[in-house]
């Protein structure tokens, strides 16, 4: 079955923050193709009084509606989420219901079980959003679309969760899927240091959940997901946590994909990629005082400041390690762009930057390109303090931890994110825990070959896709990781970090060559029949329970 409309909501609509952002907004375009303006987004109003660059608001777009959604009490901005396709967007404001908490946590254990007692921290916030989204939804269908139609709503990650089974509740008419991008309890395990795949059979997220003390997003993250009539994932490994932690086996796994027009082509790309790898040299020598030479090598990891689970511990392992490592056949430039708590961009570093000139001393503290909040409690910080590592000018390899957003507007770099990338020689995410992998896939897509593991959705999908273990002249090497060698994953990274740097100039192109190929395999144009997979089961779910 085809749906009439589709619904999809989500903290990241019109509000950027990681990976569920990439995934909506390369999306979309695919989507609005098939579905032209049948496609509307429901995010969080959470730009009020300010400009926001990512939504274009449009008065005269279902007028009417929102004349009578304002009477209901809802109080929504609607228009197009300026991203290629431009797709419809309604933006929802969910302070109003905070007032009602308490009420819609005791429906929500009435009807579903979801226990609520424990929330904390930012369960109320999204659960408020969560509501509103589903009263957009309600209204929506009430008001402008009717029962004839055969309508699609589509929620991410636990913060939907409340309303999704809102509407299973209150419309049933409306066919519900629920996609978890990564289980909250599994993160959990993970993030607090426990091994989680060699007992995940023996684990018992309801239990862990009480340990952890996560006992609120789990219970409304496990309802949803045996509530709604179609649940999916992302990858094969979070299949496997979904099953063992939320008892519930997905029925579709909705791989990530990605837009090709993302991706410069031809002399655009290549001036892009001169003017990234010029920037990046050029903080990096008025930060450290060394010069770069063109030949030298830009290793790049970043993403969510997990320190554990992105293996940003491991990659900082496999820096120190090539340190010493007299085998490098090129100098050696390591950046962790992951975001911490930043203060502001260094003034020092800022003046530098204004002058054209090559720099021959460092500035002080010639490590971090910002000045951070409690920066005596970073662990990017602490582990390069504990093994003396000052980016020496005579050294033969720097780190240098860029601890920002990259929107264009960091104060050093003044480049967005895929502007930079492009500029990368290699690519590596060691991760512990990563149900997908969006960085990977980001850097094969810009022809920057990657380092990634086997506990990550993508490392899982890149070895399936070539039909055996994928290694780094397949454009993407994956170190087989688990609960207890991180080590050893180190010794690997540094290893492949050498071999790539002893490469030359034909294997080099060639190795680029095909990272960019296995990217075009991962294309929503390849993909998306997955989704309509997953529409079809929800709507005949629907269907035979009406």
């Amino acid at each position: 079955m085809v749906p009439d409309f589709i619904f999809e909501s989500s903290w990241e609509v019109c509000n950027k923050m990681g990976g569920i952002y990439t995934v909506l907004s390369t999306r979309a375009k695919t989507l609005q193709e098939q579905f032209p303006d049948k496609l509307v987004f429901i995010g969080p109003d959470v730009w009020q009084g300010k400009d926001n660059p990512l939504f274009i608001e449009d008065s005269k777009l279902w007028s009417p509606w929102v004349k009578k959604a304002n009477n209901e009490g809802l109080h929504v901005r609607v228009g197009r989420w300026n991203i290629p396709g431009l797709p419809c967007v309604v933006l929802v404001d969910f302070q109003p219901y905070f007032e009602k908490k308490n009420e819609l946590y005791a429906a929500a254990w009435a009807d579903f079980q979801v226990d609520s007692l424990h929330a904390y921290g930012d369960y109320d916030e999204a659960s408020m959003f969560s509501y509103a989204a589903a009263l957009v939804v309600e209204s929506f269908y009430r008001n402008k679309l009717g029962s004839k139609k055969k309508v699609i709503y589509q929620a991410h990650e636990w913060m939907t969760c409340l309303g999704v089974l809102y509407i299973r509740k209150y419309v049933p008419e409306v066919a519900t899927i629920f996609t978890t991008h990564a289980t909250s309890i599994g993160r959990s395990i993970a993030g607090n240091n426990k091994p989680l795949y060699d007992y995940l059979w023996a684990y018992n997220g309801t239990q862990m959940a009480a340990e952890l003390n996560m006992e609120a997003k789990h219970s409304v993250e496990r309802q949803a997901a045996h509530n709604v009539d179609c649940f999916t994932t992302v990858s094969e490994v979070t299949g496997r946590e979904c099953a063992e932690l939320l008892d519930k086996r997905p029925d579709v796994i909705l791989p990530n994909g990605f837009e090709a027009d993302f991706v410069p082509a031809g002399a655009a790309f290549t001036k892009r990629r001169r003017e990234a790898r010029a920037k990046i040299l050029q903080v990096a020598n008025a930060l450290t005082g060394a010069e770069f030479s063109d030949d030298t090598l830009i290793v790049a990891t970043s993403g969510r400041y997990e320190y554990r689970n992105k293996g940003i511990d491991v990659f900082l392992e496999a820096a120190y390690r090539s340190l010493y490592d007299s085998d490098l056949q090129r100098p050696v430039l390591m950046l962790i762009q992951v975001p911490a708590w930043v203060e502001s961009p260094r003034t020092d570093l800022q003046e530098r930057l204004k002058v054209d000139v090559t720099y021959t001393e460092p500035l002080p503290d010639p490590v971090i390109t910002h000045n951070l909040h409690e920066v005596w409690n970073d662990p990017v910080l602490n582990f390069l303090r504990s093994h003396g590592m000052k980016n020496d000018v005579h050294s033969r390899l720097k780190v240098i931890f860029v601890p920002c957003y990259l929107d264009g507007n960091d104060g050093i770099f003044q480049i967005p994110y895929y502007n930079l990338l492009i500029g990368d020689d290699l690519a590596a995410y060691p991760s512990y825990y990563e149900p997908w992998g969006y960085t990977p896939l980001e850097a094969v897509a810009f022809h920057v070959p990657c380092i990634t593991t086997s506990l990550s959705g993508f490392g899982v999908w890149a070895c399936a896709s070539i039909g055996r273990e994928s290694k780094l002249e397949d454009g993407v090497e994956v170190i087989a990781r688990n609960d207890y060698n991180a080590q050893e994953v180190a010794d690997q990274l540094s290893a492949t970090i050498a071999r790539y740097a002893a490469f030359d100039k034909k294997n080099i192109d060639k190795v680029r060559c095909n990272a960019a190929k296995l990217a075009e395999k991962a294309l929503w144009k390849n993909f998306i029949e997955y989704y309509y997979d997953a529409y079809d089961i929800a709507l005949q779910n629907a269907k035979q329970r009406k």
